[in-house]
C-alpha cells in the first residue's frame, strides 16, 4: 500500500509497519506545504498490512472519503484523504493491468481531489468545540449522535440537529427539527444562507464559517470568541473602583470649598 500525491505536493510513499507522520512541520515523517496542512495534522499506522489515519491536530480538518474523521480510522486502496487543501489517494497492491493504464488516469485523480476539497469550514468558537476545525461537506449533518457528519458532544445540541448544503454563495442550513433552535447571526432560522464570516449557532454552541484561504484577520472579526469563566465580573469591579475614587474626588472638593467659607 502507498500514498499518492496527485497535487505533487510530495513524491509516493510506500507504507510499511510502522507510524509515519504527516504535516507542515519539518520532524515529520511525510512534510507537506500546503495550505491547511498543520504542523502535526495526522499519523498514518500500518500494522500486519493492515493501515489506520489518526488525526493529531484538532484545529485542522482530515478528511476521509467527504466525511471528517476525528479518531483512529482504517484506510484502504481507492480511499481519498484531504488534508487542509492537500489531497492523498491511497493505493493497494494491484494485480499488473493486461493493457497499458491511460495517460488520462492522473487527470481523473486530480479531479477527485478537486471535487473532495473542502469549500467551507466550521470554526468553533464556544463550549466543547472551541478552537476545533469541521470540513463542510454537501448534505451534512450536525448533530450530537456519533453517526453525524459533524458530531458535537453537547447537550443542548439536538441528535440531528441541522443539515449543511454547500452552495457557491455559502452553505444553505436546514434545521432538522431541533429542539433549542439554530441561528445565523443570532436570528433564529428553519432554512437560510450562512455566508463566509458569518456565525452559526446551535443554542449556545457557535461557530463561524471560514473558508480554506480567508485571512485570519477576516476569521476574527466574525468570531465572538468566548470569554473564559471568572472574568465576566472585571468589568462590574473596575466600575466600582472607579465610583470610589469619583466619590472621594467629589468630598474632597466639597471639603476644600467649605474650609474657604
Amino acid at each position: 500500500m502507498k500514498l499518492v500525491f496527485p497535487g505533487g505536493e510530495h513524491v509516493p510513499v510506500e507504507l510499511t509497519d510502522g507510524a509515519r507522520t504527516l504535516g507542515s512541520g519539518s520532524d515529520c515523517s511525510i512534510v507537506l506545504k500546503g495550505e491547511g496542512v498543520a504542523a502535526r495534522h495526522c499519523e498514518v499506522l500500518v500494522k500486519a498490512g493492515n493501515a489506520s489515519i489518526r488525526p493529531l491536530d484538532a484545529q485542522a480538518a482530515t478528511v476521509l472519503n467527504g466525511r471528517q474523521v476525528t479518531a483512529a480510522t482504517p484506510i484502504k486502496d481507492g480511499d481519498l484523504l484531504v488534508l487542509g487543501r492537500v489531497g492523498v489517494s491511497v493505493v493497494g497492491e494491484r494485480k499488473p493491468a493486461v493493457a497499458p493504464a491511460a495517460k488520462h488516469e492522473p487527470v481523473d485523480d486530480r479531479t477527485r481531489v478537486r471535487t473532495a476539497l473542502p469549500r467551507y469550514l466550521l470554526r468553533g468558537v464556544s463550549g466543547a468545540t472551541l478552537g476545533k476545525t469541521f470540513a463542510v461537506t454537501d448534505n451534512a449533518v450536525i448533530g450530537r449522535q456519533p453517526d453525524c457528519d459533524i458530531p458535537i458532544p453537547a447537550e443542548e445540541v439536538s441528535r440531528h440537529h441541522a443539515r449543511l448544503k454547500v452552495t457557491a454563495e455559502g452553505v444553505l442550513v436546514e434545521d432538522m427539527g431541533s429542539a433549542n433552535g439554530t441561528y445565523i447571526n443570532d436570528k433564529r432560522t428553519q432554512s437560510g444562507l450562512l455566508k463566509p464570516g458569518e456565525e452559526l449557532r446551535l443554542d449556545t454552541v457557535r461557530f463561524l464559517l471560514i473558508t480554506p484561504g480567508m485571512d485570519a484577520r477576516q476569521q476574527s472579526a466574525g468570531a465572538r470568541v468566548e470569554e473564559p469563566k471568572g472574568r465576566k465580573g472585571g468589568s462590574s469591579g473596575a466600575m466600582i473602583a472607579i465610583g470610589v475614587v469619583v466619590a472621594a474626588v467629589v468630598l474632597a472638593a466639597v471639603l476644600h470649598f467649605a474650609g474657604m467659607f
